[in-house]
């Protein structure tokens, strides 16, 4: 506040969000725990699958470098347009493995390498390396717009940038017109080889199934097949951006050329799931589940189950065929992982049955409530999961909040700093801490849309961090405060185009069956992780509101150790240790805001929400500065769609089922409660200016 300049110690940088792994780990051999004596009886062994492959499922190579490197690789000659019966590959024709088989909107543990969020470098030489393979494959795509292959390769790479680095979604839009001019010229090349008479089903390897063609590279590849592969991709990227219905109908277009087209299938239902089509992404997981003999797509069980969860009645054959195989395959699997000599495998092997055991948690837990079965499952499938991933590195994350602290003091923020404008509304928090019931409840506002949890302004953090870095080192207060402005204004602009963007794509009707387009006046940013970020927050924009929900210690403990999150920095909440630690440091980092920045964040119990929302509801609208609307009680009915892990919860509306929810497993998680010790409760109250709990509240 005295207006001297800001110093920013870039060796101590406040990272985007929870840490993650430097480095993996050598694979290593772990043995199979003892079953339960309870287990059912084996079924008689059958034939051996192959060794499942990763190259399905998995999405990114094993690092940022290798991604540029496999791109670079993706060089071959092509004839021209009409010079064989497939798409003869020309010199930058790229492989598929980056569209179809590799696409998966899940990565793969063994082949992506996380981004280290404790690194002490802001820089990321990867991500730079990237940005600038990039930039020369956009340079040649314009030298050469109508070259099928140099479309791929960028819209290929665009799309890799976009699952390595969460960035707001910045390349989407031109990806997705990529993808679709390299469509463009494919469906005009199948149109020649019709007119030719020539079949459009024949890959350079003479065969002529499509289905079989999922791992083969796109110069290899039929035009039925390249079709199948794009479409493909384009509907993953289309699910990455938030445009669930176009996704769907990307996948059906693949599907219609080939219904055994299993990347498309699955891809498709996993889609369905979060539009809330039950019944439909049930046989979508069914015809997977049936076809997919080498198990290369075996993202389809957990999406079977999630169905299962929801809405079983809608699957006739409910669980058991599917319980079934994956007992087959767990005791195929366990024998098979510790008698492999090669390293390959054995990770492969090892990032299966962590999936495999997941799912068979869920099933006892949800399904036959044998809370042991599912213990057993739960902490299996992670031995196996976390054998695979760097160890948790306690003292940097330690060190993280500890600079944070020392950054953002009490004088930090100049005084008239920021913007302004009150468009933004940030949503913090731990995860599994009621987020998503938060953001559905604005989003239910008709002058407010939720965003999803692709943060723009975590996107751009490091922009916004290394700018403000720049702009305080010439002391010059003033233009510090102008450029703060101008990266303010940037954000909630890019909010908004990013919101016509997707709404453009979006079939959306409330609950009335109404389709009207209204302008919204504030937008939802829902990346729980930044309350790291709250200082540079309050920076840009002093006036936004900050929702932060907490929910009971124990309750977020245990939400956050038995759900399968992506692969990342929330590896990590599958050990009771570094799951205690980030924890600490969450609650650490949230005393520290209330100190420094006192009555900057609004606290909301999630159990005030649960037993109370109408009173918090309009108290949040209120905060927000907006008139009350009867429709944002109706939230649950809303056709918003809802990319998160609480997917199918949040469509119930309330429940409180969830409350208390760790007593079911109170014995197995005393390690937990011990090392987070007197912060297993939490005397929080719920801070919105204008609202007061019923009496009966707890």
């Amino acid at each position: 506040s005295s207006g001297r300049p800001i110093s920013l110690d870039l060796s101590k940088p406040v990272s985007s969000g929870p840490p993650e792994p430097r480095t993996k780990k050598q694979p290593s051999s772990i043995r199979s725990p003892q079953r339960n004596k309870d287990k059912p009886k084996k079924k008689p062994k059958k034939t051996k699958a192959p060794t499942p492959s990763s190259t399905i499922p998995s999405n990114a190579p094993s690092s940022y470098r290798k991604v540029v490197k496999t791109i670079q690789g993706r060089k071959r000659k092509w004839c021209g347009p009409s010079a064989s019966r497939s798409s003869k590959p020309s010199k930058s024709a790229p492989s598929s493995s980056s569209s179809s088989s590799s696409s998966s909107s899940r990565p793969s543990r063994r082949k992506s390498t996380q981004k280290n969020t404790q690194s002490d470098d802001p820089k990321d030489p990867f991500k730079k390396e990237l940005e600038n393979q990039i930039e020369q494959y956009r340079e040649e795509y314009k030298e050469s717009p109508d070259d099928i292959w140099k479309a791929i390769q960028l819209a290929d790479a665009l799309r890799q940038k976009d699952l390595q680095f969460h960035d707001g979604g910045m390349g989407q839009v031109e990806a997705l017109e990529t993808y679709q001019k390299a469509i463009d010229l494919t469906l005009a090349k199948r149109e020649k080889l019709i007119a030719a008479g020539e079949p459009t089903n024949q890959s350079l390897r003479g065969t002529t199934s499509i289905r079989d063609e999922l791992v083969l590279d796109y110069s290899s590849k039929s035009v039925d097949g390249l079709l199948c592969a794009l479409y493909t991709s384009m509907g993953k990227l289309y699910f990455m951006a938030n445009m669930f219905e176009v996704a769907v109908e990307a996948y059906t277009k693949c599907i219609d050329i080939e219904p055994m087209y299993l990347d498309a299938v699955g891809s498709r239902g996993s889609s369905r799931i979060i539009l809330g089509q039950y019944a439909d992404a049930g046989a979508d997981f069914t015809v997977v589940i049936e076809n997919d003999h080498h198990r290369l797509l075996s993202d389809a069980f957990t999406g079977m189950a999630k169905v299962l969860v929801a809405k079983e009645e809608v699957v006739p054959q409910g669980w058991g065929p599917m319980v079934a195989i994956l007992e087959d395959m767990i005791d195929d699997y366990e024998e098979r992982v510790t008698q492999t000599t090669d390293g390959g495998s054995r990770q492969v092997l090892k990032e299966s049955l962590a999936r495999i055991h997941h799912v068979m948690f869920t099933y006892h837990d949800a399904k036959t409530k044998d809370r042991e079965q599912a213990w057993y499952h739960l902490t299996t499938g992670y031995k196996y999961k976390m054998s695979l991933v760097a160890p948790y590195n306690k003292v940097l994350e330690e060190r993280k909040v500890q600079a944070m602290k020392q950054v953002f003091h009490e004088s930090f923020w100049p005084d008239g700093i920021g913007s302004d404008t009150s468009v933004p509304i940030f949503i913090i928090g731990f995860v599994r801490s009621g987020s998503t019931l938060m953001e559905r409840v604005l989003d239910a506002h008709p002058a407010i849309v939720g965003t999803g949890e692709d943060s723009v302004f975590n996107g751009r953090l490091d922009h916004i961090r290394n700018t403000i870095v720049t702009a305080s080192l010439s002391g010059d207060v003033e233009d510090l405060k102008s450029t703060v402005k101008v990266l303010a204004d940037d954000v909630a602009l890019d909010m908004r185009k990013r919101w016509e963007v997707i709404e453009a794509k979006t079939k959306r009707e409330d609950y009335n069956g109404t389709s009207a387009r209204v302008e919204p006046e504030r937008f939802a940013d829902k990346m729980l992780t930044n309350y790291y970020n709250v200082g540079f927050i309050h920076m840009l924009f002093p006036r936004a509101l900050i929702l932060h929900v907490a929910r009971n210690p124990m309750d977020v403990l245990w939400s956050a150790y038995k759900h399968e999150f992506p692969p990342g920095g929330l590896d990590y909440t599958s050990e009771f240790a570094s799951l205690a630690t980030m924890y600490h440091g969450y609650r650490d980092v949230i005393e520290h805001w209330d100190n420094v920045l006192p009555g900057r964040i609004n606290h909301v119990r999630y159990e005030d929400m649960v037993h109370d929302m109408p009173g918090v509801a309009r108290a949040i609208i209120d905060a927000a500065g907006l008139p009350w609307d009867e429709s944002v009680l109706d939230f649950h009915k809303k056709k918003h769609a809802v990319n998160t892990l609480s997917t199918t919860q949040v469509r119930k509306g309330v429940y409180k089922h969830g409350l208390d929810a760790w007593k079911k497993y109170e014995k197995q998680l005393q390690p937990v409660a011990k090392l987070v010790g007197g912060r297993v409760k939490w005397d929080l109250k719920t801070t919105l200016p204008t609202y007061t709990p019923p009496d009966n509240t707890d």
